[in-house]
């Protein structure tokens, strides 16, 4: 029998008054936290005229320091070489023990938690930490950006593992394979791919940090950025800036070529298997 017009049964797509309210909350705390940001146009159109200002006193950029730029720009490129390699090599049994599906609960919860506790802070904020402990210098940005590598990596290592097919893995262990094996042939195949992906996001992410953290001391050129800004040498920030844009898409050009590389090796293996 039809519904009938008005009833209940006749409304294809009922209102949900809990997700209404839920925008208008959301509205109003926008609104609310707008009003206490001290936000005017007045003050707007002003930073507009002080940044055009800024901005004409950074070109032509000046060039002429470029072994002091070179040397920041090394430094923050061995900073996140080494704190990805760092990560990455600390994150692969982190994750693997935090995945819920290969291990019990009494050891999921300390990997995650130590994840958690990784990603907790800015790695600016751990950095400082960094500083304090050991020092102004690299040391403390490479220490910085291996927690929050471990943390990153480590989420998303437990996270791929966690959606395996487990048939390929009953299948390794019903053959009474060890449990390394079990790792190598039964989860790695699933996964390295994601795998690789992953390192290589983490260093051009590494690449990016590595140019903070130096301006809380913890090398890189980050530092260097921050010692002309101090001396209002404005020419000489916007020569760092174009080189540390140049940084991160050499990065990002590279990284893509080795996602594409081991890509089509999956895609090999995968053909002749």
């Amino acid at each position: 029998m039809a519904a009938r017009a008005g009833s209940p049964e006749a409304v294809a797509f009922p209102p949900n008054w809990a997700a209404r309210a839920a925008w208008v909350v959301l509205a109003v705390y926008v609104v609310y936290a707008a009003s206490t940001m001290d936000f005017t146009w007045s003050r707007f159109v002003t930073g507009l005229d002080n940044g055009a200002r800024f901005i004409g006193k950074m070109f032509p950029p000046d060039f002429r320091r470029w072994e002091l730029l070179q040397k920041g720009l090394l430094e923050s490129l061995e900073i996140a070489v080494l704190a990805s390699f760092l990560g990455i090599v600390l994150s692969l049994p982190i994750g693997f023990l935090a995945a819920r599906n290969l291990m019990p609960s009494w050891v999921t919860w300390p990997a995650r938690a130590v994840i958690a506790l990784c990603r907790s802070f800015h790695p600016v904020i751990v950095a400082i930490l960094f500083v304090k402990a050991v020092g102004f210098g690299a040391l403390a940005g490479l220490l910085a950006l291996t927690v929050a590598s471990i943390g990153f990596i480590g989420k998303l290592f437990a996270e791929a593992i966690e959606e395996i097919s487990l048939k390929q893995v009953e299948a390794v262990r019903a053959t009474g394979a060890p449990f390394m094996s079990l790792i190598n042939f039964g989860v790695m195949p699933q996964v390295f791919s994601r795998f690789v992906g992953f390192a290589t996001y983490q260093l051009d992410s590494n690449l990016r940090n590595s140019t903070m953290v130096g301006i809380v001391g913890a090398g890189g050129v980050g530092g260097t950025l921050f010692a002309a800004f101090q001396r209002f040498d404005y020419d000489f920030v916007c020569a760092i800036l174009i080189a540390i844009i140049a940084l991160i898409m050499v990065g990002e050009v590279l990284a893509v070529q080795v996602r594409k590389i081991f890509a089509s090796d999956t895609r090999a293996k995968a053909e002749d298997d």
